[in-house]
């Protein structure tokens, strides 16, 4: 039986009767933000952005598909107003938020990869600072009801996951493709994730209608 929250999500699930024109200038800014990047040709990290944007979209699969086969609710939730509702844990204002915010941690990252912070790689440290950073804002979104937990594996009280698979392999894929060598490992890393999240959609949304 669905859970209340997810209940309430799926009520508003790609309703487009919710939609605010609020999107509209924030997708427009999300678009300058990466026309930016690629009038000074910064490929580095233009697909770094684009990297974690689309890790964020392999996780909301796995996490619409949890509902699916558990009909009780997803590891997360986004029931509260949106916009739009994508998925039933990603409105469009995540997914916007998700895209920008792979440019701008790209941007923290030092020219030197092979700096070191206390000893320790500084990809490693700024994968690991950006998602505990992530994870505490999970948290305060959960506490004013605009994030949903469900299970005692992703809660308040067993944030370890919500760290280990929900935001630290997007900072981890996403600097990896920002220090690739050429821009065609790049391009061509970034679209076998696009592609990979793309034909899940097609599948479990479009075909078998599971999210």
């Amino acid at each position: 039986m669905p859970a209340p929250s997810a209940a309430q999500a799926m009520s508003i699930l790609r309703d487009p009767g919710h939609f605010v024109w609020y999107v509209i200038p924030i997708f427009v800014i999300v678009i300058y933000i990466y026309a930016v990047e690629i009038e000074r040709r910064n490929w580095n990290v233009l697909f770094a952005g684009l990297a974690l944007w689309g890790m964020d979209w392999f996780n909301e699969i796995w996490n619409a598909l949890i509902f699916h086969f558990t009909q009780h609710a997803p590891a997360w939730g986004a029931p509260g107003q949106t916009a739009y509702l994508i998925l039933i844990g990603l409105n469009i204002e995540i997914s916007l938020m998700f895209a920008i915010m792979g440019i701008a941690t790209a941007k923290m990252l030092p020219q030197d990869k092979s700096m070191k912070i206390l000893g320790l790689p500084n990809r490693a440290v700024f994968a690991v600072m950006n998602a505990v950073l992530a994870v505490i804002v999970e948290l305060f979104l959960n506490a004013a009801g605009a994030l949903t937990w469900e299970y005692p594996w992703w809660n308040v009280r067993a944030p370890w996951l919500i760290f280990l698979l929900g935001y630290l392999p997007f900072f981890v894929v996403s600097f990896w493709v920002h220090d690739m060598k050429t821009v065609r490992q790049k391009a061509v890393t970034v679209g076998a994730i696009y592609a990979f999240d793309a034909a899940c959609l097609i599948v479990f949304a479009g075909i078998l209608k599971w999210i």
